[in-house]
């Protein structure tokens, strides 16, 4: 690899360098499920040395649930673009999860340190113990004096979901010490930030959202060094939460497009937090200081009647896509919390989560301002609310997002 490359250069790039020289323009798809070999004594010490270190066996494959030249492909483009030095893609998200939470415990450090708010069905797989994990909840000022001797692993989210709260990853990297940190990159993507390099030593994303982009492909993948990624490899071949070469593919396709996705949704956010902030309809406005396209904001009236009146934006769950999605976190992503914990972490029953798209943002606009019904109309100002976090800079003072620099 160029170590010059910029990140937009590697988006397209990785995972495709042998491509030319093999009379190839496009990736192929693998969509076989076993291969054939006719050397049984070397498939038995290639099987040995992977139940040995979970090292990708070497030669041709062996198996769809020891690994798959599609998905491999995908895992070497976002280790590449997280400056990991290996990936590993499972079935979803919550999956990839699962495989980490799995890997500590099964090295007896079940207990998790976590900051709030996190995704609503990680928070609950964490807090339900469901993988026989326990958890203490904290603040990031808070990290050092929770662990203990059988803590396994530190997990954050910043920007966090829905709130957009965001932590010192640097800061909280430290605190941990020997403890590797995990962080949830979902809403910030390798575009805006690389975890890996403010100290997190575990690099988690549901692909399903911005990697993927298109709301066609459900996946989770972690960066990670290559000793935890054999781990991963390990859990994932036991449990078969394996990635379809097919959504493999989907997500490597998905990469080459991600700078410029993630910087012209961006775009359109940060105009139409600037409008949110203005209007009295609108108490309170999360928006990102590292930037990006997800918006939370608290409204004067009934968000279940935002949610009915949109028309050109999507109200739905999950984020990520092309189209605008808009969705109510008490009610759906963050259900499962329970609704103390939930509104303790900054989840008011007024909040709605915008995850901006590609539309033109006057037409955004049109709809959103439609949607938020009749009352006091916008000010004119930034800043006229009766309460705002984060409220967004003008477009031009957002820093240069990691696409436009190099590495």
């Amino acid at each position: 690899m160029d170590s010059t490359r910029a990140l937009a250069t590697e988006a397209v790039h990785a995972g495709r360098d042998d491509l030319a020289r093999q009379g190839l323009h496009a990736p192929p798809i693998d969509l076989s499920t076993t291969y054939p070999s006719y050397d049984s004594r070397g498939e038995a010490a290639r099987i040995d040395a992977f139940a040995t270190t979970g090292a990708e066996p070497e030669g041709p494959p062996v198996y769809g649930r020891l690994g798959n030249p599609t998905v491999a492909r995908f895992e070497t483009a976002l280790a590449r673009l997280e400056g990991t030095e290996s990936a590993v893609a499972f079935a979803s998200g919550m999956a990839a999860l699962s495989a980490v939470l799995l890997v500590r415990a099964s090295m007896g450090l079940r207990h998790v340190v976590a900051v709030r708010p996190l995704y609503g069905c990680s928070d609950h797989l964490l807090t339900a113990g469901l993988l026989g994990s326990e958890v203490t909840w904290t603040d990031p000022a808070g990290i050092a004096d929770a662990l203990r001797p059988d803590t396994g692993l530190v997990m954050v989210e910043s920007p966090a979901n829905p709130t957009l709260a965001e932590v010192d990853l640097r800061a909280v990297a430290h605190a941990c010490g020997s403890v590797p940190l995990l962080a949830d990159n979902t809403f910030a993507t390798p575009v805006l930030q690389r975890p890996a390099s403010l100290g997190a030593r575990l690099v988690l994303h549901s692909a399903t959202k911005y990697l993927g982009g298109h709301g066609d492909v459900m996946a989770g993948v972690v960066g990670c060094d290559e000793e935890f990624a054999g781990r991963l490899r390990q859990v994932r071949f036991a449990t078969g939460g394996i990635l379809h070469p097919l959504a493999g593919y989907l997500l490597l396709r998905g990469l080459a497009t991600l700078p410029v996705r993630v910087q012209a949704a961006s775009a359109n956010a940060a105009e139409l937090a600037r409008r949110l902030t203005a209007d009295r309809r609108v108490t309170r406005v999360h928006y990102p200081r590292i930037g990006g396209a997800m918006i939370a904001f608290e409204v004067a009236g009934d968000p279940h009647e935002v949610i009915a009146d949109v028309n050109l934006i999507t109200p739905a769950v999950s984020l990520g896509s092309v189209d605008t999605l808009i969705q109510h976190p008490a009610s759906i992503s963050h259900r499962i919390v329970d609704a103390e914990d939930r509104r303790g972490s900054g989840v008011s029953d007024r909040l709605l989560r915008l995850s901006v798209g590609l539309e033109d943002v006057e037409d955004l606009w049109a709809d959103l301002d439609r949607a938020l019904g009749t009352g006091p109309r916008p000010a004119g100002g930034a800043g006229n609310c009766a309460s705002s976090h984060n409220a967004p800079a003008a477009a031009d003072d957002h820093p240069t997002p990691m696409a436009l620099r190099r590495w």
